[in-house]
């Protein structure tokens, strides 16, 4: 094998809505939620994340494949696990933290699956200045060769706008397909560079305004709240920076809240990625509003930060779907 870890991924940027029909052939694939994964098959299998980490001992029968894989490979792919017939990211997380035994009862509970969309090396020949349609045909003939199956998977991929359209449907969306990759048949794999282009799947919906970060009179973001069914107030999403407009108009509606709160002496991370303390201001939590959000929802929660739209004064926050 003539590529070893640790390889960086190609990369797509963000961009707001599919390319315009009648423009150049262009191929769309499935934006999976897991983890990016560049998969070394062969004798002394090593599974390397997104930065370059060792994933191979948190998810041993995903080795085991790729040692019995036939051929030395290396491919790219999104890690996923399934749960109740969608792709459950908290599942994943979870997994990723598992070591030895522990690795092991977790892999037989809840298996992990490989969705495959590139192939970089095969038999020892490097193929990412080989065209993308060059790369797929590859990858397609090397399912059908060893008749892969579960763990392995092809990711979708399609010519027909239509299609990839309705990929961003909220129903894909609930079952774990963020959104559509824009790629180009003729492009090179290019590590490390966004070449791609990602449209993430988003909905709009609502939720009650708990807390704010900056001061209630300037709020520079949202906390944002959903009642549970014993209707207790839970964090589900925090916003994006705040447009001025937007901060000035919640800043003389929003009011504050007394240690009656609840989520008065509560602590909340700054990301999911740090454990950092978020500094915030609790608010009577009488405001709705209306949110832009993708589909990444981890146990009621959104993953990533959502937009805000407006407020919903049509709405109490008993109208808010529970969370």
């Amino acid at each position: 094998m003539r590529l070893s870890p640790p390889v960086e991924p190609m990369l797509a940027r963000s961009v707001t809505a599919l390319p315009a029909p009648g423009g150049r052939r262009l191929l769309f694939e499935q934006k999976t939620d897991g983890f990016r994964t560049i998969v070394f098959a062969g004798p002394a299998p090593y599974l390397q994340s997104r930065r370059g980490s060792d994933l191979t001992p948190a998810f041993p029968e995903l080795a085991r494949s790729a040692t019995v894989l036939g051929v030395e490979a290396v491919l790219d792919a999104e890690l996923v696990v399934y749960s109740d017939g969608q792709l459950d990211f908290a599942a994943l997380q979870q997994r990723a933290r598992r070591r030895g035994a522990a690795a092991e009862r977790a892999a037989l509970a809840r298996p992990a699956h490989l969705v495959v969309f590139d192939l970089l090396e095969l038999d020892g020949v490097v193929l990412v200045r080989e065209p993308l349609r060059r790369r797929r045909a590859a990858l397609e003939d090397l399912f059908a060769a060893r008749r892969l199956s579960a763990p392995w998977a092809l990711c979708p991929q399609t010519e027909d706008r239509h299609a990839a359209l309705a990929w961003l449907d909220p129903a894909w969306g609930a079952a774990g397909i963020e959104g559509v990759i824009v790629k180009d048949p003729q492009s090179p794999y290019r590590p490390g560079v966004r070449g791609w282009s990602k449209l993430k799947a988003r909905t709009t919906t609502e939720a009650i305004i708990g807390a704010v970060t900056g001061t209630v009179q300037a709020p520079t973001s949202l906390l944002l709240g959903r009642l549970d069914a014993a209707s207790r107030l839970k964090l589900v999403a925090r916003t994006t920076a705040l447009a001025r407009p937007a901060s000035a108009e919640l800043g003389a509606r929003l009011r504050p809240a007394g240690p009656d709160h609840p989520w008065h002496g509560q602590t909340f991370s700054a990301g999911w990625h740090t454990k950092e303390p978020l500094e915030f201001e609790p608010v009577i939590p009488e405001q709705v509003a209306e949110i832009a959000a993708d589909t990444a929802v981890d146990l009621g929660r959104y993953r990533h930060p959502v937009r805000y739209l407006r407020l919903r004064d049509d709405m109490d926050p008993s109208d808010v779907d529970l969370g």
